[in-house]
């Protein structure tokens, strides 16, 4: 073979080989609330899955607790190791921002969930429409107390951005609709642990007699209430609506004690953000007619940097079995 060929053909091999390892060394994270709860393992299994299918790197990691200096160390320590992007469900959206926007600066493109509005984040990727799954759990809640009687909101926590605009919203919708429905108490900020939920829920029973429903905006407020209503027989007489991962909820749904859940697949989620990220780290636009496969085509809001969804799952007696 003459040099030149040679030359040629060594050139191309070393090209592939930087290119490759370039491609590899690019790493999607995203960032849960907490790591190890069902609903974020589920997350995990997207995100891992929307590496595969892209070809680039992509994991998650997930702070101790919901903490909000937690998910700031994580992602001091991504922008240290130069990762290409990071996604994050925000625990406290205000105190992540200095965060988010070092990581911006520093090249790193910020995508979020359940954070709409979050300064520093090239994209917001929504899997339900608020307005509209507000609208779902009035119209259920609703069926389930015949229009009237107390009920009770629990949310992650009173910074967690998109469980309390959920809130806003079911209450707005409800007083709209439903004037002779009301909340027996302000929003409890429990949703995210099972034994605060089911000893906030066994509380509020003695406090408030006319409380008919529980209404979860995190995954494990369901359970808790759950198991309240489970251990005092209140099965007919205190209904429990909310988010939640269909195998975790499955004995109490079957058995009653929770009445629905109203919720979507969260590894949907992860596979969203994941693939948004890859497109962009591949420099493809994201367009009015953005569709992932699996998940839907997206209503593209690019004042508010908004990609939203909506793929709602209910989770009823008749169903369990079939849900994942």
């Amino acid at each position: 073979m003459k040099k030149a060929g040679m030359k040629k053909l060594l050139f191309s091999g070393v090209f592939s080989i930087l290119m490759a390892t370039s491609a590899y060394a690019q790493e999607i994270v995203n960032i849960s609330k907490i790591d190890g709860m069902p609903w974020f393992n589920r997350m995990a299994e997207g995100v891992v899955q929307a590496g595969k299918d892209t070809g680039i790197k992509s994991y998650q990691v997930g702070p101790s607790n919901t903490d909000a200096p937690q998910q700031v160390k994580l992602i001091e320590d991504l922008i240290a190791k130069k990762v290409s992007a990071i996604s994050i469900v925000p625990n406290d959206a205000s105190a992540l921002e200095p965060v988010l926007k070092k990581a911006k600066q520093n090249g790193i493109i910020v995508l979020t969930n359940e954070s709409v509005g979050q300064p520093s984040a090239d994209w917001d990727i929504e899997i339900i429409d608020n307005e509209q799954f507000a609208i779902d759990y009035v119209e259920e809640v609703a069926k389930s107390l015949g229009g009237k009687g107390g009920y009770v909101i629990y949310v992650g926590g009173l910074a967690v951005p998109q469980h309390n605009l959920w809130a806003d919203l079911f209450i707005k919708h409800q007083k709209e609709r439903y004037p002779e429905m009301f909340e027996v108490t302000s929003r409890m900020p429990v949703a995210e642990n099972i034994d605060d939920s089911r000893r906030t829920t066994l509380d509020l029973v003695k406090a408030h007699p006319d409380l008919k429903a529980v209404i979860s905006f995190g995954s494990q407020g369901p359970i808790g209430a759950g198991l309240a209503v489970k251990e005092k027989r209140l099965k007919g007489k205190l209904n429990v609506f909310g988010m939640m991962i269909p195998s975790q909820a499955a004995s109490l749904i079957k058995t009653g004690n929770i009445t629905m859940g109203i919720t979507y697949d969260p590894a949907t989620a992860g596979y969203a953000l994941a693939t948004v990220a890859a497109k962009l780290l591949k420099g493809e636009p994201i367009t009015q007619d953005l569709e992932i496969p699996t998940v839907g085509k997206a209503k593209v809001d690019v004042d508010k940097k908004l990609l939203q969804f909506h793929k709602v799952l209910r989770v009823t007696q008749e169903n369990i079995n079939d849900l994942y």
